[in-house]
């Protein structure tokens, strides 16, 4: 009893004691918390599962046992990687027991994967699953510029990385370099670096800190579990996502990271990347004198050329002096023809009008035959006159008519409306409505006809009875009709 450290309650019948659940419970999980208070488990990952709280709950297996074991939700925040189920890994803790259960488990401090093998399984199942999003696509891989101006290098400041790629920047072509420092491995590492790449690419392109035009995420030579910070798939989905270019110097050109698929550019080394970065600044000068010289030398031979080409064309023109000399002559040939031309045109036409001239009349008869034209006209007019007005008097004589018609139109209204009047006067006198206003009534059966005699309805009959208001509807009664009792004369007051 006391490796249990038990209380010794009252002894009842027999040797042992009586003991509460919880009391049992108590002792039990104090003896495991003693025992195992610091361990460390190897096994297989399954039935992992993360609670609404944040806690994680997992078991850990291999070929013979498991072990239940719960990871509290401030511990999974700092776990180095993400459980998943049918991973290999050493998990460091204390045993305790849940009382509430009757079980024991594995409370998880620290969760590494067991081994290399274990961390290529996780990278390449990593690699593949982010392959078929599309990250590393060759699509999606954008063209380093030429010649940055600004630089932004993601890497450790106390390292040599960043010291290797300063200098050879100096060296070849010095630009403007920003460094975000950031951690290269361990614990939170990885979200450093992301954060740092989309630190980059948040930047204004006119604010006060420029904006890089090309970066570098670099990192010296190391063992797997060293450079595992850039097979996280935050920084690989950062580097991915990057709208500026990315070159990846993680590592010694034997080392491969996942941030190598998703950059735009891989390089051996971090020495490496800034060659790729700039050109070399004297190879430049000496390609733009050679540029330079030859553009000259192409102006010269083009010059030298056109100068040929002008001289050859000049050589087979006539002599303009001549040229000018035969036109000249020309001209005055021209000249001459066009005065005697001008003359004989003159005397042609001169001719031609005197010819004309004396076909024609003379005249006084001209005037002959107008006079005698003119009163043959006069007399035809005189004849016309008549009978050109005809038609304008009987135009007035209607234009008087039409004048007088609206007034006659007028009488014969009136005339038509009296008689209208009249008419419908004698109409209303002989109207049965009329009747019905001096007290008469109009009988109808069922079927809506007019009933004249007694003898055409039975006793019970539906009738509808007419008045000069209104029509009710009745039901024939047999026997003799009732009197309304005439109401007895008043008195005639006496007069004593």
């Amino acid at each position: 009893m006391t490796d249990l450290d038990l209380p010794l309650p009252d002894a009842g019948p027999g040797n042992l004691p009586e003991l509460s659940v919880s009391e049992v419970s108590r002792a039990i999980k104090r003896t495991l918390e003693d025992r195992f208070e610091r361990v460390r488990v190897r096994g297989e990952i399954s039935g992992f599962k993360r609670a609404a709280s944040g806690h994680l709950y997992l078991c850990l297996k291999d070929a013979e046992a498991a072990l239940d074991a719960v990871c509290w939700k401030g511990t999974a925040g700092r776990l180095q990687l993400r459980p998943e189920d049918g991973m290999e890994v050493i998990a460091t803790g204390r045993i305790t027991t849940f009382p509430g259960r009757s079980k024991y488990q594995l409370v998880i401090d620290s969760l590494e994967l067991a081994g290399e093998g274990a961390l290529l399984k996780l990278l390449d199942d990593r690699r593949r699953k982010l392959a078929e999003e599309g990250l590393f696509d060759a699509e999606r891989k954008r063209p380093l510029p030429y010649l940055p101006s600004v630089i932004g290098v993601v890497t450790s400041p106390t390292g040599a990385v960043i010291r290797d790629i300063l200098h050879r920047l100096a060296d070849r072509f010095p630009r403007h370099v920003l460094v975000w420092p950031v951690l290269v491995q361990g614990e939170g590492a990885a979200e450093q670096i992301a954060r740092a790449i989309r630190g980059f690419n948040a930047l204004a392109a006119d604010g006060a800190v420029p904006r890089p035009d090309l970066l570098i995420v670099a990192r010296g030579g190391g063992s797997l579990e060293d450079l595992w910070a850039f097979n996280e798939e935050v920084v690989v989905r950062a580097a991915a996502e990057s709208a500026i270019p990315l070159i990846s110097a993680v590592g010694h050109e034997t080392d491969t990271t996942l941030i190598d698929f998703a950059s735009d550019r891989r390089a051996p080394t971090p020495t490496a990347a800034a060659e790729i970065a700039v050109p070399v600044r004297g190879e430049l000068v000496a390609t733009l004198l050679e540029l330079e010289h030859r553009k000259l030398g192409a102006a010269q031979r083009l010059m030298t050329e056109r100068r040929t080409a002008v001289e050859s064309l000049g050589r087979g023109l006539p002599d303009p002096v001549r040229l000018l000399g035969e036109k000249s002559q020309a001209l005055d040939e021209r000249s001459e023809r066009l005065a005697l031309a001008w003359r004989g045109f003159l005397q042609q036409r001169a001719a031609r009008a005197s010819e004309l001239g004396a076909h024609l009349p003379h005249p006084r008869q001209q005037i002959a035959f107008a006079q005698r034209g003119i009163g043959e006209l006069a007399a035809r007019l005189a004849g016309l006159g008549p009978r050109m007005t005809l038609p304008a008097r009987r135009a007035l004589a209607e234009v008087e008519a039409g004048r007088r018609l609206p007034l006659c139109a007028k009488r014969m209204t009136e005339k038509a409306g009296d008689a209208l009047e009249a008419w419908s006067a004698r109409l209303e006198t002989v109207s049965y409505e009329k009747t019905l206003i001096r007290g008469f009534a109009v009988v109808r059966d069922a079927s809506g006809h007019v009933v004249a005699r007694a003898d055409q309805v039975s006793p019970g009959e539906a009738l509808e009875i007419q008045f000069a208001d209104a029509r009710r509807d009745v039901v024939a009664g047999g026997g003799a009709p009732r009197r309304k009792a005439t109401p007895p004369a008043p008195k005639q007051p006496d007069l004593f």
